[in-house]
């Protein structure tokens, strides 16, 4: 499908440009999209025409697109008045506008409007939304709440309707305290931040009132307002009045990495506007990506969303009342603000994230596109429970797994295991690898007799329990060795059991696997990964191409995020685990070229066609380790993630599609 698609884009001061630069590059993994922010538009070299509407004058050319060649239309919010005043008023062109309200609101629309051309009273930009040409126009509408659908229906429109939730910003952070430190505050000082333009209807006055009596209570409170102030809005002078300039700075605008810097450092962030025309935040969104508290105003496309990611605030009688209740709630209890932040992030990252709003997008286009039926769903999205925080946690990937991804298989191994150590390096070796060789196993997958599996880097440690145990048809080993040699070997366990298997011998990182495609149903690559010198995504290429689809990559390594590696490194030691160079007579073993973070071993999953079915930390070796408290308590001081800080890596993958991005930035320079 070919869709000219029309919206401003960045350097352009709006927060649909912002939208678009996000989306364009989902939607062009799906289809083709031309961006297009003036000049002519040819119908006939596109299958549909995407108008990004916003209520500015960067939308103009949008918008008088949109009249002459409909398409499918985005309406950001409920209310077009502001850009039909820049289409008209600012061209000097009355007579115009005063048709266009007419157009829109009949013969008393039309006097007003009379007034507003005799100057004697402002447009009547609330009462008077102007969305009845665009409307008339419109093939399709997609909107990013019910409560704009429900607007665009009273409006009388009886076409199709998609809501779309607006995509959602889910960077990593970069901690609180970079940010912290230009403001001057240290990780214990509360700090509030209100974000995007400074205008009056984000209650910023009320904001301001509740945040003084905050301070009365909390004297140490902070705030930030980042943001163009509105030339109208006398915002220095209500600071001055309340006493807040030693508590308040406004930093006014500020380009996008310093935005998000600052976004951030706060522990919590007001998001409250009223009145509104439905429009949303890309600034709520991107506050929820990073796993901010957030209040909002219960109010418009706000109210929509569920009650355990965001705080709403009624507007009325009580709103500073509750507005100070909230921060005094989430300052002195910020384990509450953590927790809300989690559920905040795990509920856009499943509902809102932009690959899931450009599949809607392409679904509803090609509906409009080839007249086929399209039904509105009114459901509710449904929040997904965030991860537990603790040294072994449990992480998704993209989205959520299948309803039908196997569950860890947990098998009573240990003593199985032992039965293969049968010579005294083998015995020592499983005394120290015992745990992490258990839950390999318990984390891999079953097979059937139609199952074939490769274990990388097999040592026959648990080679044999993955045709006993967990049922593979045919079990298959490598290592490191001369392409196109193939070894047999055959192990007998302490109780008489004969396990044969054959080793074929590569360079992982070089040769081409001596496999079909599709040839697997699971992959083990333990204890491996870390090894790798030169190209480790040529492995996971590799692993990809050998994989049947939606077979799984079961890949353990050591974590240098762990604790016992910021215990190092804070005690000026090297963080990973086997860093130090090999003697020439130990020169056949193979030292740790690159350690990796669980944050990593996502990626690396990502970019190589995978999505993340399990992600997890725990014990790596089985033998005395120093007290780590101390750690915890400096990560739980600054608000630093605490979970998966096990010394393991253990993750499961499954193969979703080929191989995303060969090389990607984050590993090669």
């Amino acid at each position: 499908m070919r869709i000219a698609f029309f919206s401003p884009m960045p350097p352009a001061k709006s927060g649909i440009a912002d939208y678009s630069a996000a989306l364009v590059p989902e939607l062009q993994k799906l289809t083709s999209v031309t961006v297009l922010e003036d000049g002519a538009y040819d119908p006939s070299r596109f299958d549909l025409p995407l108008y990004q509407i916003g209520n500015n004058q960067y939308h103009l050319y949008a918008y008088e697109t949109a009249l002459r060649h409909p398409g499918v239309v985005v309406l950001h919010e409920a209310n077009l008045h502001h850009l039909l005043c820049d289409l008209t008023i600012r061209r000097k062109d009355w007579d115009a506008y005063v048709a266009e309200c007419e157009y829109n609101g009949g013969a008393a629309a039309r006097e007003y409007a009379v007034r507003v051309r005799a100057l004697e009273v402002g447009p009547d930009y609330e009462g008077l939304p102007m969305l009845r040409r665009v409307l008339e126009s419109a093939k399709g509408v997609v909107v990013h709440s019910r409560f704009v659908a429900d607007e665009v229906r009273q409006a009388g429109y009886k076409g199709p309707v998609a809501v779309i939730p607006h995509g959602a910003w889910l960077p990593e952070s970069t901690g609180r305290m970079p940010y912290r430190q230009r403001l001057g505050l240290d990780e214990t000082t509360p700090l509030v931040g209100t974000f995007g333009f400074l205008k009056p209807y984000k209650r910023i006055a009320e904001s301001l009132r509740a945040f003084r009596r905050l301070v009365r209570v909390v004297p140490d409170a902070k705030m930030i307002l980042v943001g163009e102030p509105h030339p109208e809005f006398a915002l220095s002078a209500l600071i001055r009045s309340l006493g807040l300039e030693p508590h308040v700075r406004v930093l006014g605008f500020t380009p996008i990495d310093d935005f998000m810097g600052y976004l951030d450092a706060c522990d919590v962030v007001l998001n409250l506007r009223y009145p509104t025309v439905g429009e949303s935040s890309g600034t709520l969104l991107r506050a929820l990506g990073l796993g901010k508290s957030v209040l909002v105003s219960d109010v418009g496309s706000f109210r929509e969303y569920p009650d355990d990611v965001v705080l709403k605030v009624p507007v009325d009688a009580h709103e500073e009342d509750l507005i100070f209740e909230y921060l005094n709630a989430l300052v002195s209890r910020p384990e509450m603000a953590r927790s809300l932040g989690a559920r905040a992030r795990e509920w856009v990252k499943a509902e809102c994230s932009w690959d899931r709003v450009a599949a809607q997008y392409l679904t509803f286009a090609k509906a409009v596109s080839e007249g086929g039926a399209w039904e509105e769903s009114r459901e509710a999205p449904v929040i997904t429970a965030a991860p537990e925080q603790g040294d072994v946690g449990v992480a998704r990937g993209a989205g959520n797994p299948p309803s039908n991804e196997p569950e860890p298989r947990v098998v009573e191994s240990e003593t199985y295991l032992k039965t293969w150590a049968t010579t005294k390096g083998s015995e020592e070796y499983l005394d120290i690898h015992l745990t992490r060789l258990r839950r390999t196993l318990e984390i891999t997958p079953a097979g059937g007799p139609e199952d074939r599996i490769l274990e990388m880097g097999a040592y026959m440690q648990i080679t044999p329990a993955l045709q006993s145990k967990l049922g593979y048809g045919e079990v298959r080993g490598c290592y490191l060795g001369p392409l196109g040699t193939t070894e047999s070997k055959t192990v007998t366990s302490n109780d008489g059991e004969t396990f044969t298997c054959s080793i074929d011998l590569f360079n992982a990182e070089k040769d081409r696997f001596p496999y079909p495609d599709d040839h697997f149903s699971t992959v083990l690559c333990c204890e491996l990964i870390e090894h790798l010198a030169e190209d480790p995504m040529f492995l996971m290429s590799e692993v990809n191409r050998i994989l049947k689809p939606g077979g799984h990559l079961v890949l353990t390594t050591p974590n240098i995020a762990s604790m016992r590696a910021i215990g190092a490194i804070l005690q000026g030691y090297h963080p990973g685990f086997f860093q130090a160079y090999l003697k020439p007579e130990n020169s056949d073993e193979a030292r740790h070229a690159r350690e990796y973070t669980p944050k990593e071993i996502v990626l690396l999953m990502l970019d190589a066609g995978f999505e993340m079915t399990l992600l997890e930390t725990g014990p790596f070796r089985d033998v005395p380790k120093p007290e780590e408290h101390w750690v915890l308590h400096l990560l739980e001081r600054y608000l630093c993630p605490t979970d998966l800080r096990g010394d393991g890596i253990y993750a499961v993958g499954r193969k979703t599609g080929p191989v995303k991005e060969r090389y990607p930035g984050w590993l090669y320079s």
